[in-house]
């Protein structure tokens, strides 16, 4: 009966070979960001455009579900509104990223793990300055 791995071949590089990094989550995070702002955002343009077709009460229905009775926003229209921002800052950020790393550049350790923590960084803090400027205005 054959051995179930031979010790002359090398190890597949599978998951459990490679010691776990941020450049691995910014690159996987890059995909789902990316795939999240395509599907909730045509989810919600659709439903906005069928809601705006629809007439003044179903538009109230749609408005009613993300704002208060005021026009401002209840919690659940921050947690979309703010989870979709984030996703795009974030998705622009692991986008130049990966585009700078196409161009050849960025490979070295530290600088991709530098690059890789800078995203998250200008997500969070780009994220805070638009809802802040939305928020408190000029």
């Amino acid at each position: 009966m054959a051995s179930p791995r031979n010790p002359a071949r090398p190890i597949s590089p599978h998951l459990t070979a490679w010691k776990w990094g941020v450049h691995m989550t910014v690159s996987i995070l890059h995909r789902v960001t990316g795939d999240g702002l395509a599907t909730v955002g045509t989810i919600l343009l659709v439903w906005w455009l069928a809601a705006l077709a629809g007439g003044k009460e179903t538009y109230a229905a749609f408005t009613d579900i993300f704002t208060l009775a005021d026009g401002r926003l209840n919690i659940v229209g921050y947690v979309f509104g703010i989870g979709l921002t984030l996703s795009l800052f974030q998705h622009i950020a692991t986008g130049i990223r990966h585009f700078i790393m196409d161009a050849g550049a960025g490979f070295e350790l530290k600088t991709n793990r530098a690059g890789s923590w800078l995203t998250f960084v200008f997500s969070i803090t780009f994220t805070a300055l638009f809802w802040a400027y939305l928020l408190v205005g000029k």
